[in-house]
Protein backbone atom coordinates (compact mmCIF):
# COMPACT_ATOMS: atom_id res chain seq x y z
CA UNK A 1 0.00 0.00 0.00
CA UNK A 2 0.96 3.24 -0.60
CA UNK A 3 -0.49 6.92 1.17
CA UNK A 4 -2.90 8.14 -1.01
CA UNK A 5 -3.49 11.79 -2.20
CA UNK A 6 -3.88 13.75 1.08
CA UNK A 7 -0.35 13.80 1.26
CA UNK A 8 0.95 15.28 -1.82
CA UNK A 9 0.20 18.92 -1.08
CA UNK A 10 2.15 19.04 1.66
CA UNK A 11 4.80 16.69 0.50
CA UNK A 12 5.04 19.67 -2.31
CA UNK A 13 5.42 22.40 0.51
CA UNK A 14 8.20 20.17 1.92
CA UNK A 15 10.16 20.29 -1.02
CA UNK A 16 9.59 23.61 -2.20
CA UNK A 17 10.63 25.19 1.15
CA UNK A 18 13.05 22.35 3.07
CA UNK A 19 14.02 19.70 0.43
CA UNK A 20 16.06 21.56 -1.58
CA UNK A 21 18.78 23.96 -0.89
CA UNK A 22 20.58 26.22 -3.37
CA UNK A 23 24.38 24.96 -2.64
CA UNK A 24 25.97 24.35 -5.72
CA UNK A 25 27.60 20.29 -6.37
CA UNK A 26 30.60 19.98 -6.97
CA UNK A 27 31.18 19.16 -11.18
CA UNK A 28 33.11 15.80 -10.77
CA UNK A 29 32.03 14.75 -7.02
CA UNK A 30 34.04 12.10 -5.65
CA UNK A 31 31.89 8.31 -5.69
CA UNK A 32 32.52 7.32 -2.30
CA UNK A 33 31.23 10.54 -0.59
CA UNK A 34 28.41 10.79 -2.89
CA UNK A 35 27.45 7.10 -1.97
CA UNK A 36 28.00 7.92 1.63
CA UNK A 37 25.41 11.00 1.07
CA UNK A 38 23.25 8.55 -0.46
CA UNK A 39 23.05 6.39 2.31
CA UNK A 40 22.86 8.73 5.03
CA UNK A 41 19.89 10.59 3.10
CA UNK A 42 18.20 6.85 3.99
CA UNK A 43 19.13 7.16 7.70
CA UNK A 44 17.80 10.87 7.56
CA UNK A 45 14.45 10.00 5.93
CA UNK A 46 14.26 6.64 7.54
CA UNK A 47 14.44 8.58 11.40
CA UNK A 48 11.99 11.13 10.19
CA UNK A 49 9.13 8.79 8.44
CA UNK A 50 9.95 4.72 9.45
CA UNK A 51 6.62 3.53 11.13
CA UNK A 52 8.92 1.61 14.26
CA UNK A 53 11.44 4.84 14.31
CA UNK A 54 11.91 4.39 17.94
CA UNK A 55 13.51 1.16 16.79
CA UNK A 56 16.29 2.35 14.57
CA UNK A 57 20.18 1.91 16.11
CA UNK A 58 21.83 4.93 16.78
CA UNK A 59 24.76 5.97 15.07
CA UNK A 60 24.71 3.99 12.26
CA UNK A 61 28.37 3.93 10.30
CA UNK A 62 27.05 4.30 6.84
CA UNK A 63 30.58 3.14 5.32
CA UNK A 64 30.10 -0.15 6.59
CA UNK A 65 27.39 -0.90 4.08
CA UNK A 66 28.30 -2.08 0.58
CA UNK A 67 24.98 -1.27 -0.46
CA UNK A 68 22.17 0.67 0.04
CA UNK A 69 19.91 -2.62 0.27
CA UNK A 70 22.12 -3.51 2.85
CA UNK A 71 21.92 -0.78 5.19
CA UNK A 72 18.51 -0.80 5.06
CA UNK A 73 18.30 -4.16 6.28
CA UNK A 74 20.38 -3.34 9.12
CA UNK A 75 18.20 -0.64 9.96
CA UNK A 76 14.80 -2.10 9.58
CA UNK A 77 12.37 -3.70 12.72
CA UNK A 78 13.18 -6.62 11.97
CA UNK A 79 10.11 -8.60 14.37
CA UNK A 80 7.16 -7.29 12.18
CA UNK A 81 8.71 -5.31 8.92
CA UNK A 82 8.73 -8.12 6.03
CA UNK A 83 8.16 -5.26 3.20
CA UNK A 84 10.07 -2.50 3.59
CA UNK A 85 12.53 -1.87 0.17
CA UNK A 86 14.19 0.39 -2.30
CA UNK A 87 13.77 0.66 -5.96
CA UNK A 88 13.89 3.75 -8.52
CA UNK A 89 11.45 6.13 -8.82
CA UNK A 90 10.17 4.93 -12.54
CA UNK A 91 10.24 1.54 -11.19
CA UNK A 92 7.69 2.50 -8.09
CA UNK A 93 5.34 4.75 -10.14
CA UNK A 94 5.59 2.11 -13.04
CA UNK A 95 4.16 -0.94 -10.69
CA UNK A 96 1.99 1.00 -9.04
CA UNK A 97 0.27 1.89 -12.69
CA UNK A 98 0.05 -1.66 -13.79
CA UNK A 99 3.38 -1.65 -16.08
CA UNK A 100 5.64 -4.61 -15.76
CA UNK A 101 9.09 -5.20 -17.02
CA UNK A 102 10.70 -8.40 -17.03
CA UNK A 103 8.43 -11.12 -16.46
CA UNK A 104 6.16 -13.75 -19.18
CA UNK A 105 2.98 -12.52 -16.97
CA UNK A 106 1.58 -15.61 -14.97
CA UNK A 107 1.17 -16.91 -11.91
CA UNK A 108 1.45 -20.48 -10.24
CA UNK A 109 -0.04 -22.62 -7.73
CA UNK A 110 1.09 -25.77 -6.16
CA UNK A 111 -1.59 -28.71 -5.29
CA UNK A 112 0.03 -32.25 -4.17
CA UNK A 113 3.05 -31.41 -5.80
CA UNK A 114 1.45 -30.65 -9.47
CA UNK A 115 2.14 -26.78 -10.69
CA UNK A 116 -0.57 -25.29 -12.63
CA UNK A 117 -0.96 -21.36 -14.40
CA UNK A 118 -2.90 -19.58 -11.66
CA UNK A 119 -3.61 -17.20 -13.44
CA UNK A 120 -2.22 -14.84 -17.00
CA UNK A 121 -2.50 -11.18 -17.59
CA UNK A 122 -4.24 -10.52 -21.08
CA UNK A 123 -1.21 -8.50 -23.04
CA UNK A 124 1.79 -10.30 -21.34
CA UNK A 125 3.79 -12.73 -23.49
CA UNK A 126 2.04 -15.57 -21.94
CA UNK A 127 -1.49 -14.09 -22.13
CA UNK A 128 -0.93 -13.52 -26.56
CA UNK A 129 0.28 -17.26 -26.10
CA UNK A 130 -2.81 -18.05 -25.06
CA UNK A 131 -2.73 -19.74 -21.52
CA UNK A 132 -4.97 -20.17 -19.44
CA UNK A 133 -5.69 -20.91 -15.51
CA UNK A 134 -6.33 -24.58 -15.07
CA UNK A 135 -3.00 -25.49 -17.43
CA UNK A 136 -0.91 -28.02 -15.88
CA UNK A 137 2.97 -27.41 -16.02
CA UNK A 138 4.96 -30.57 -16.71
CA UNK A 139 8.61 -29.09 -17.46
CA UNK A 140 10.10 -26.21 -17.35
CA UNK A 141 13.56 -25.72 -19.96
CA UNK A 142 13.16 -29.46 -19.98
CA UNK A 143 13.25 -30.31 -16.64
CA UNK A 144 10.28 -32.05 -14.54
CA UNK A 145 8.62 -29.71 -11.41
CA UNK A 146 9.74 -32.23 -9.27
CA UNK A 147 13.80 -31.51 -9.58
CA UNK A 148 13.01 -27.89 -9.09
CA UNK A 149 12.26 -28.24 -5.14
CA UNK A 150 14.39 -26.88 -2.82
CA UNK A 151 14.39 -27.00 1.50
CA UNK A 152 12.18 -24.53 1.53
CA UNK A 153 10.34 -24.72 -1.36
CA UNK A 154 10.85 -24.38 -4.84
CA UNK A 155 13.15 -22.85 -7.32
CA UNK A 156 12.21 -22.43 -10.99
CA UNK A 157 15.27 -21.24 -12.02
CA UNK A 158 13.27 -18.73 -14.70
CA UNK A 159 16.16 -15.82 -14.63
CA UNK A 160 16.28 -12.62 -13.75
CA UNK A 161 13.46 -10.05 -14.29
CA UNK A 162 14.81 -8.87 -17.40
CA UNK A 163 13.32 -8.17 -20.68
CA UNK A 164 14.38 -11.12 -22.93
CA UNK A 165 15.12 -13.59 -20.75
CA UNK A 166 13.48 -17.22 -22.44
CA UNK A 167 12.08 -19.94 -20.56
CA UNK A 168 10.65 -23.28 -22.17
CA UNK A 169 7.45 -24.98 -20.84
CA UNK A 170 5.40 -27.97 -21.49
CA UNK A 171 2.18 -27.61 -20.32
CA UNK A 172 -1.07 -30.13 -19.67
CA UNK A 173 -4.49 -28.93 -21.11
CA UNK A 174 -7.84 -29.32 -19.17
CA UNK A 175 -8.24 -31.86 -22.73
CA UNK A 176 -5.32 -34.31 -21.71
CA UNK A 177 -3.16 -32.67 -24.80
CA UNK A 178 0.31 -31.45 -24.46
CA UNK A 179 1.80 -28.50 -25.81
CA UNK A 180 5.64 -26.97 -25.68
CA UNK A 181 6.14 -23.61 -26.09
CA UNK A 182 8.77 -21.12 -25.14
CA UNK A 183 7.98 -17.74 -24.31
CA UNK A 184 10.61 -14.44 -23.88
CA UNK A 185 9.84 -11.64 -20.40
CA UNK A 186 8.75 -8.82 -21.98
CA UNK A 187 7.49 -5.11 -20.53
CA UNK A 188 3.69 -4.90 -20.91
CA UNK A 189 0.16 -3.15 -19.54
CA UNK A 190 -1.10 -5.85 -16.60
CA UNK A 191 -4.66 -5.99 -16.01
CA UNK A 192 -5.95 -6.17 -12.60
CA UNK A 193 -9.57 -7.61 -13.39
CA UNK A 194 -8.83 -11.31 -14.12
CA UNK A 195 -12.76 -12.34 -14.55
CA UNK A 196 -16.00 -11.02 -13.97
CA UNK A 197 -19.38 -12.32 -14.45
CA UNK A 198 -23.07 -13.00 -12.76
CA UNK A 199 -24.74 -16.32 -12.53
CA UNK A 200 -28.13 -16.60 -11.45
CA UNK A 201 -28.04 -19.33 -8.53
CA UNK A 202 -31.17 -20.13 -6.42
CA UNK A 203 -33.15 -16.69 -7.88
CA UNK A 204 -30.53 -14.79 -7.10
CA UNK A 205 -28.05 -12.40 -9.06
CA UNK A 206 -24.92 -13.44 -7.79
CA UNK A 207 -21.18 -11.05 -8.90
CA UNK A 208 -18.05 -13.09 -8.63
CA UNK A 209 -15.20 -10.35 -9.55
CA UNK A 210 -11.14 -11.70 -9.66
CA UNK A 211 -9.43 -8.91 -8.79
CA UNK A 212 -5.64 -9.65 -8.90
CA UNK A 213 -3.75 -5.69 -7.83
CA UNK A 214 -5.20 -2.35 -6.94
CA UNK A 215 -3.49 -0.67 -9.56
CA UNK A 216 -4.13 3.09 -10.44
CA UNK A 217 -4.94 3.47 -14.48
CA UNK A 218 -2.55 5.28 -16.31
CA UNK A 219 -3.55 9.12 -17.90
CA UNK A 220 -6.65 9.40 -16.21
CA UNK A 221 -7.46 13.25 -15.27
CA UNK A 222 -7.46 11.73 -11.47
CA UNK A 223 -4.43 9.90 -11.48
CA UNK A 224 -5.71 7.38 -8.34
CA UNK A 225 -8.53 5.80 -9.66
CA UNK A 226 -9.29 2.37 -11.40
CA UNK A 227 -10.95 2.82 -14.47
CA UNK A 228 -11.48 -1.41 -14.28
CA UNK A 229 -12.84 -1.16 -11.01
CA UNK A 230 -15.08 1.97 -12.08
CA UNK A 231 -16.23 -0.01 -15.11
CA UNK A 232 -16.74 -3.57 -13.10
CA UNK A 233 -19.26 -2.16 -10.78
CA UNK A 234 -21.17 -0.28 -13.49
CA UNK A 235 -21.37 -3.87 -15.17
CA UNK A 236 -22.62 -5.33 -11.36
CA UNK A 237 -24.80 -2.41 -10.71
CA UNK A 238 -26.45 -2.67 -14.56
CA UNK A 239 -27.01 -6.41 -13.67
CA UNK A 240 -28.54 -5.87 -10.38
CA UNK A 241 -26.71 -8.38 -8.15
CA UNK A 242 -28.35 -9.46 -4.99
CA UNK A 243 -24.40 -11.28 -3.78
CA UNK A 244 -20.81 -10.72 -4.39
CA UNK A 245 -17.96 -12.87 -4.18
CA UNK A 246 -15.05 -11.01 -4.49
CA UNK A 247 -11.83 -13.08 -5.38
CA UNK A 248 -8.78 -11.80 -3.81
CA UNK A 249 -6.21 -15.00 -3.22
CA UNK A 250 -3.84 -13.68 -5.45
CA UNK A 251 -3.97 -10.18 -4.69
CA UNK A 252 -0.88 -8.70 -2.66
CA UNK A 253 -1.88 -5.06 -2.57
CA UNK A 254 -1.10 -1.58 -4.13
CA UNK A 255 -2.47 1.59 -3.98
CA UNK A 256 -4.36 2.74 -1.09
CA UNK A 257 -6.71 5.20 -3.15
CA UNK A 258 -7.76 2.52 -5.61
CA UNK A 259 -8.77 0.43 -2.08
CA UNK A 260 -11.11 3.62 -1.16
CA UNK A 261 -12.69 3.79 -4.19
CA UNK A 262 -13.48 0.12 -3.82
CA UNK A 263 -14.76 0.53 -0.36
CA UNK A 264 -17.06 3.27 -1.61
CA UNK A 265 -18.63 0.83 -4.12
CA UNK A 266 -19.32 -1.85 -1.63
CA UNK A 267 -20.25 -0.03 1.52
CA UNK A 268 -23.72 0.06 2.80
CA UNK A 269 -25.59 3.53 2.54
CA UNK A 270 -25.88 3.89 6.13
CA UNK A 271 -22.10 4.01 6.42
CA UNK A 272 -21.35 7.04 4.11
CA UNK A 273 -19.94 9.96 5.91
CA UNK A 274 -18.65 7.41 8.56
CA UNK A 275 -14.81 6.77 9.15
CA UNK A 276 -13.30 4.14 6.48
CA UNK A 277 -9.99 4.18 7.98
CA UNK A 278 -7.31 6.16 10.47
CA UNK A 279 -3.68 6.49 9.32
CA UNK A 280 -1.53 6.42 12.53
CA UNK A 281 2.49 7.64 12.01
CA UNK A 282 5.37 7.63 13.94
CA UNK A 283 5.27 10.24 17.32
CA UNK A 284 7.02 12.69 16.03
CA UNK A 285 4.53 12.41 12.49
CA UNK A 286 1.43 12.25 14.28
CA UNK A 287 0.51 15.88 13.15
CA UNK A 288 -0.13 13.81 9.71
CA UNK A 289 -2.79 11.38 11.28
CA UNK A 290 -5.78 11.66 10.12
CA UNK A 291 -9.48 9.99 9.13
CA UNK A 292 -11.10 9.25 6.00
CA UNK A 293 -14.57 8.68 5.82
CA UNK A 294 -16.99 6.83 3.66
CA UNK A 295 -18.85 8.32 0.39
CA UNK A 296 -21.10 6.27 -1.00
CA UNK A 297 -20.60 5.38 -5.01
CA UNK A 298 -23.42 3.72 -6.81
CA UNK A 299 -26.55 1.73 -5.59
CA UNK A 300 -25.14 -1.68 -4.40
CA UNK A 301 -26.98 -2.11 -1.33
CA UNK A 302 -24.98 -5.69 -0.65
CA UNK A 303 -25.40 -6.95 3.69
CA UNK A 304 -22.48 -9.03 2.73
CA UNK A 305 -19.65 -9.55 0.48
CA UNK A 306 -18.07 -13.14 0.43
CA UNK A 307 -14.01 -12.81 0.18
CA UNK A 308 -12.00 -15.73 -1.11
CA UNK A 309 -8.74 -15.43 0.53
CA UNK A 310 -5.14 -16.77 0.47
CA UNK A 311 -1.52 -16.20 1.88
CA UNK A 312 -1.26 -14.05 -1.16
CA UNK A 313 -3.92 -11.72 0.02
CA UNK A 314 -2.12 -8.91 1.89
CA UNK A 315 -1.78 -5.51 2.28
CA UNK A 316 -4.90 -3.25 0.38
CA UNK A 317 -6.70 -7.10 0.10
CA UNK A 318 -6.59 -6.65 3.92
CA UNK A 319 -7.31 -3.02 4.57
CA UNK A 320 -10.90 -3.81 2.14
CA UNK A 321 -11.81 -6.63 4.76
CA UNK A 322 -10.75 -4.46 7.46
CA UNK A 323 -12.87 -1.77 6.41
CA UNK A 324 -16.08 -2.96 5.52
CA UNK A 325 -15.76 -5.10 8.76
CA UNK A 326 -17.74 -2.72 11.00
CA UNK A 327 -20.65 -2.01 8.62
CA UNK A 328 -21.37 -5.31 7.33
CA UNK A 329 -20.88 -9.31 6.97
CA UNK A 330 -17.46 -10.18 5.74
CA UNK A 331 -16.86 -13.84 5.01
CA UNK A 332 -13.61 -15.40 4.57
CA UNK A 333 -13.11 -18.58 2.18
CA UNK A 334 -9.93 -19.93 1.44
CA UNK A 335 -6.95 -19.74 3.68
CA UNK A 336 -5.85 -16.96 6.04
CA UNK A 337 -4.77 -13.56 4.89
CA UNK A 338 -0.70 -12.69 4.74
CA UNK A 339 -0.78 -10.18 7.50
CA UNK A 340 0.16 -6.61 6.71
CA UNK A 341 -1.54 -4.10 8.51
CA UNK A 342 1.07 -1.18 7.62
CA UNK A 343 1.66 0.91 4.56
CA UNK A 344 4.33 2.80 3.02
CA UNK A 345 4.56 5.54 0.54
CA UNK A 346 7.94 6.70 -1.04
CA UNK A 347 10.44 8.99 0.74
CA UNK A 348 12.49 11.18 -2.16
CA UNK A 349 9.66 13.91 -1.42
CA UNK A 350 11.89 14.53 1.17
CA UNK A 351 15.08 14.33 0.34
CA UNK A 352 17.60 16.25 -2.39
CA UNK A 353 19.74 13.32 -2.54
CA UNK A 354 17.55 10.80 -2.80
CA UNK A 355 15.52 12.70 -5.80
CA UNK A 356 19.42 13.58 -7.70
CA UNK A 357 20.96 9.57 -7.23
CA UNK A 358 17.50 8.60 -8.58
CA UNK A 359 16.59 6.41 -5.10
CA UNK A 360 13.54 5.46 -4.19
CA UNK A 361 13.29 4.08 -0.40
CA UNK A 362 9.93 2.88 0.39
CA UNK A 363 9.86 2.04 4.07
CA UNK A 364 6.53 1.32 5.92
CA UNK A 365 5.70 4.53 6.99
CA UNK A 366 1.69 3.73 8.72
CA UNK A 367 -0.39 1.93 10.54
CA UNK A 368 -4.36 1.70 9.16
CA UNK A 369 -7.15 1.20 11.56
CA UNK A 370 -10.59 0.65 11.00
CA UNK A 371 -13.31 2.26 12.50
CA UNK A 372 -13.16 -0.36 15.09
CA UNK A 373 -9.66 0.87 16.06
CA UNK A 374 -8.10 -2.93 14.46
CA UNK A 375 -5.61 -2.74 13.34
CA UNK A 376 -3.31 -4.95 14.76
CA UNK A 377 -3.15 -8.36 12.04
CA UNK A 378 0.27 -9.38 12.01
CA UNK A 379 -0.86 -12.55 11.59
CA UNK A 380 -3.26 -12.25 8.90
CA UNK A 381 -7.24 -12.51 9.25
CA UNK A 382 -8.30 -16.25 9.81
CA UNK A 383 -10.51 -18.09 7.07
CA UNK A 384 -13.60 -18.56 8.50
CA UNK A 385 -13.87 -21.72 6.24
CA UNK A 386 -10.78 -23.08 4.81
CA UNK A 387 -11.07 -24.72 1.35
CA UNK A 388 -7.60 -25.27 -0.29
CA UNK A 389 -6.87 -23.92 -4.19
CA UNK A 390 -7.95 -25.27 -7.14
CA UNK A 391 -6.21 -23.96 -10.00
CA UNK A 392 -6.82 -26.50 -12.14
CA UNK A 393 -9.97 -25.15 -12.75
CA UNK A 394 -10.59 -22.05 -14.81
CA UNK A 395 -12.24 -18.76 -13.54
CA UNK A 396 -16.10 -18.82 -12.63
CA UNK A 397 -15.82 -22.73 -13.23
CA UNK A 398 -18.91 -23.69 -10.47
CA UNK A 399 -16.83 -26.89 -9.41
CA UNK A 400 -13.73 -24.91 -8.48
CA UNK A 401 -13.64 -25.66 -4.96
CA UNK A 402 -13.46 -22.19 -3.30
CA UNK A 403 -15.68 -20.44 -5.87
CA UNK A 404 -18.36 -23.68 -5.06
CA UNK A 405 -17.77 -23.07 -1.36
CA UNK A 406 -18.56 -19.55 -1.64
CA UNK A 407 -22.04 -20.35 -3.77
CA UNK A 408 -22.48 -22.90 -0.82
CA UNK A 409 -22.45 -20.41 2.22
CA UNK A 410 -24.91 -17.73 -0.08
CA UNK A 411 -26.95 -20.71 -0.26
CA UNK A 412 -27.29 -22.28 3.06
CA UNK A 413 -24.51 -20.00 5.16
CA UNK A 414 -22.87 -23.09 5.77
CA UNK A 415 -19.57 -24.49 4.33
CA UNK A 416 -20.30 -28.91 3.56
CA UNK A 417 -17.15 -30.91 5.02
CA UNK A 418 -16.67 -32.29 1.38
CA UNK A 419 -15.33 -28.74 0.52
CA UNK A 420 -13.94 -27.47 3.86
CA UNK A 421 -10.19 -28.61 5.39
CA UNK A 422 -8.48 -26.87 8.23
CA UNK A 423 -5.29 -29.49 7.72
CA UNK A 424 -4.92 -28.99 4.23
CA UNK A 425 -3.10 -25.67 3.72
CA UNK A 426 -1.52 -24.85 0.00
CA UNK A 427 1.89 -25.57 -0.13
CA UNK A 428 3.05 -22.69 -1.78
CA UNK A 429 2.24 -18.92 -2.29
CA UNK A 430 3.89 -16.93 -4.76
CA UNK A 431 4.23 -13.53 -2.45
CA UNK A 432 6.48 -15.77 -0.14
CA UNK A 433 8.85 -16.24 -3.31
CA UNK A 434 9.09 -12.20 -3.90
CA UNK A 435 11.00 -9.42 -2.17
CA UNK A 436 10.75 -5.44 -2.36
CA UNK A 437 8.51 -4.04 -4.82
CA UNK A 438 7.30 -7.38 -6.72
CA UNK A 439 5.89 -8.62 -3.39
CA UNK A 440 3.06 -6.25 -3.86
CA UNK A 441 3.15 -7.33 -7.40
CA UNK A 442 4.00 -10.65 -7.83
CA UNK A 443 4.60 -12.12 -11.17
CA UNK A 444 5.99 -14.42 -13.40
Amino acid sequence: MRLTQYLKVSFLLLVIFIGFGCNPEDENPDPARVENAVKNAIVETMNRWYFWNDRLPANVDVSRYSTNQELLNALLYKDLDRWSYITTQEAFTAAFQGTVTGAHGFGFSLVDDRMYISFVYDAAPAGQDGWQRGWEVLEINGKPIAEYRTASGYNFQLGPNEVGINNTFKHRLPDGSERTTTITKASFQSNSVLHRNVIEDQGKKVGYWVYQSFRQTPGLSNPTRSQEVEDSFNYFMEQGIDELIIDLRYNGGGSVAVTAQLLNYLVPAAGSGRVMYTNRHNQPRSNNNRSVNFSKTGNLELSRVIFITSRGSASASELVINCLDPYMEVVLIGDNTYGKPVGSFPLSFDSRTLVENNVEVVPITFAIDNANGRADYFDGFPANFTVQDDPARNWGDPNEARFRAALEYIRTGNVGARLASASRKDQWNMIDDFHGLWKEFPVY
